[in-house]
């Protein structure tokens, strides 16, 4: 064989191993890694891959019938009992102010005095009147004796002329009382905005009688607190309530409930109630914004279950119902939590089982092997 026989064979040889070594590369290339189906699924139904038709092996706990009894926390204001702007009836002048912000004071204390010469200028003025009117009338009833003298209409005139002065002194005596403002109940001077010599009056400050002193009874509180429109239905009228304030947050206050407003306010979706608080040591004021302790309760049981088994998507709420080892959706409508439970209401009863995870990859329908597990004691009521 010749030299360039032998060349020509090695060449060959060389292409034909280039070609399977190039074969090789991409089938190892085309080959794509392999994910387990059962790798995406859910907890419940890892067990099983997918587009198996066995049933898969799911947690269930049974629907619990309980007492709903929570505390929730509500904000609230304690407001005085009673509160009042006191501001002066006629026009004067301030000649003392008896007392000052903070001052501790009696039903019918002296607060203000205030002078008004024109006023007692004008009772001086009827009580002289008053007297000439006295007089004519007494000589009209002498002379009227003699029959002839008087006429019965003068007589009768005199006298009605005689009744009007004296009730025209008798009102501006009335109004001199106003002279001296006085505190119509017990309780503290919170505000002071009036100095000795001062003009005051009903029609100073555009018409608008000008507040001289802030009085408000804070020995006795009041208590408001917005209770949402939720829970409502836990009102009691009677009952007592704690609450904290931030002053003294180790320390716990009660209120009495005591008015209820009846009325579900459209804004907040809530209902005022009013908490009588007794503040005979002074230690809380009007203002404050305590945090008050509510309880909720219900008077008859409600169903709970863990808040796992609640399945929320956009358009429904449901929990996954276990009957006959098959699945069906039953909508609810949750109520209040309590610790890991939730209240819920729909077609459901005690003791019937449901799964423990909700999850809307469980269809309707779908067959299982339910796993009972028992809910702890320490996610009850």
């Amino acid at each position: 064989m010749s030299r360039k026989t032998i060349g020509i064979g090695l060449v060959l040889l060389g292409l034909i191993g280039v070609g399977v070594m190039v074969m090789s590369n991409e089938g190892r290339l085309s080959q794509k890694p392999s994910v387990s189906s059962s790798s995406i699924l859910s907890p419940e139904m890892s067990e099983i891959p997918a587009g198996s038709t066995q049933p898969i092996s799911v947690e269930v706990v049974p629907v619990s019938s309980q007492h709903l009894n929570e505390t929730i926390p509500l904000p609230g204001e304690l407001l005085p009992f009673l509160s009042v702007d006191l501001s002066p009836k006629i026009m004067g002048i301030v000649d003392s102010v008896k007392v000052d912000r903070g001052a501790r004071v009696k039903k019918g204390e002296v607060l203000i005095q205030l002078s008004a010469p024109e006023l007692q200028a004008q009772r001086r003025e009827a009580e002289a009147q008053l007297r000439a009117a006295n007089i004519t009338y007494t000589r009209l009833q002498a002379a009227a004796s003699t029959p002839g003298i008087v006429a019965g209409n003068d007589l009768e005139l005199a006298q009605h002329h005689q009744n009007a002065l004296e009730a025209h002194l008798q009102s501006l005596q009335e109004m001199e009382k106003y002279l001296r403002v006085v505190a119509p109940f017990d309780g503290v001077i919170t505000q002071r905005n009036i100095h000795p010599g001062a003009v005051v009056g009903p029609d100073v400050g555009g018409g608008r009688a000008s507040s001289l002193l802030r009085l408000e009874q804070i020995v006795h509180l009041r208590l408001i607190v917005p209770v949402p429109e939720v829970y409502v239905g836990s009102i009691a009228k009677g009952a007592t309530v704690p609450f904290t304030v931030p002053a003294y947050p180790e320390e716990t206050f009660q209120g009495v409930v005591s008015r209820i407003s009846q009325s579900v306010d459209p804004q907040t979706r809530s209902m005022p109630v009013e908490m009588d608080v007794d503040n005979s040591t002074m230690r809380l004021t009007a203002g404050m914004f305590p945090e008050v302790r509510w309880s909720i309760r219900r008077s008859t049981p409600t169903l709970f279950v863990p808040a796992t088994a609640v399945v929320t998507t956009t358009e429904n709420v449901f929990v996954l119902l276990v009957k006959e080892d098959l699945v069906e959706w039953i909508p609810v409508r949750k109520g209040s939590k309590s610790g890991l439970m939730v209240e819920v209401f729909g077609a459901l009863q005690s003791g019937d089982r449901v799964v423990l995870r909700g999850t809307d990859e469980i269809r309707a329908g779908t067959q299982i092997i339910p796993v009972s597990k028992e809910i702890p004691a320490n996610t009850r009521t």
